[in-house]
C-alpha cells in the first residue's frame, strides 16, 4: 500500500518542487495539494492522508495554526524559508522541519524519517468502521477512571483548571487538558471550535458563522476556528 501525501503551500514553485522529489520513490504518491487551509481541510475530509507537507506562511491561517485545530492529524513535516518556526514546530510533534530551498539530500532524511517513525507506530486503525461506535474516553473522575463511550458525548468544554464532558447522561469532570481528550478523539466524530470548546458533528442542531447549536446550548466559534469549522460544515 503506497503512502498518501498531501501538499499544502500557497506557492506554486514549492509545489512542484515537493511533487518531483516525490516522483523518486515509488511507495509514494501524492494524494493532493492545497494552497491554504480551508482547501486542505476539504481534501482531508474526502480521503485517507498519511504524511502532509506543510507550509507556515498562508493566507487565511498560517500552517501551525492549521496543525492545532486539528483532531489527531496524520504525520506532518513543515516547509518554509523561515528558520525562526523550527521550535514551534517540534512543539507539535513534526516528522521533520525542512527549510527552503529544499535540496533532494534534505528531502531524502525526511522521508527517511517518516517510513521510520511509519514503521515504528504501525498502520492506524481506518475511520469511519463500525468498531467506532464501541469506542470509549477514558478520564480520571471522582477519584476513579470513568469509562464514557463516544457516541454520549456532546460537547467537551474547557474552563480554567479543568475540563467538564457533556455526555447525553450527564457532566463529567476532570483534571484532563482539552488538548489531551482532543488528541484521543476520532476527527470524523469531533470537531475542535474553538480554544475552550469541542463538539461532536452528529450531535449539532444548527449554525451560523458565529455559533453552534446543540442540546440547547449555544457555543462560540473561535475566531482562529472559523475557516475551518464552517468549511467542515457545509462540506
Amino acid at each position: 500500500m503506497k503512502t498518501r501525501c498531501l501538499i499544502i503551500d500557497d506557492e506554486p514553485i514549492a509545489l512542484e518542487v515537493i511533487k518531483a522529489h516525490l516522483q523518486h520513490f515509488e511507495t509514494v504518491e501524492v494524494a493532493g495539494t492545497a494552497g491554504n487551509a480551508i482547501q486542505a481541510v476539504e481534501l482531508l475530509n474526502g480521503q485517507p492522508v498519511d504524511l502532509i507537507f506543510l507550509d507556515i506562511r498562508m493566507p487565511q491561517m498560517t500552517g501551525l495554526d492549521f496543525l492545532r485545530s486539528l483532531s489527531n492529524p496524520p504525520k506532518v513535516i513543515i516547509t518554509t524559508a523561515y528558520r525562526d518556526y523550527a521550535l514551534a514546530g517540534y512543539e507539535l510533534d513534526v516528522v521533520d522541519f525542512l527549510l527552503k530551498p529544499i535540496s533532494f539530500e534534505r528531502f531524502l532524511k525526511a522521508i527517511q524519517k517518516y517510513f521510520k517513525l511509519a514503521t515504528t507506530t504501525g498502520p492506524k486503525r481506518p475511520e469511519g468502521t463500525p468498531d467506532d461506535l464501541n469506542r470509549y474516553l477514558l478520564v480520571r473522575a471522582d477519584r476513579k477512571t470513568v469509562k464514557i463511550p463516544l457516541q454520549q458525548i456532546i460537547f467537551i468544554e474547557s474552563l480554567k483548571d479543568y475540563v467538564k464532558i457533556h455526555t447525553t447522561q450527564k457532566v463529567i469532570i476532570t483534571k484532563e487538558q482539552i488538548s489531551h481528550l482532543e488528541a484521543n478523539l476520532p476527527p470524523h466524530q469531533f470537531m475542535r471550535i474553538h480554544r475552550s470548546f469541542i463538539v461532536a458533528m452528529n450531535k449539532i442542531e444548527a449554525f451560523s458563522h458565529e455559533t453552534i447549536d446543540l442540546a440547547g446550548k449555544e457555543l462560540p466559534i473561535g475566531r482562529s476556528y472559523k475557516h475551518l469549522v464552517i468549511s467542515r460544515l457545509h462540506s
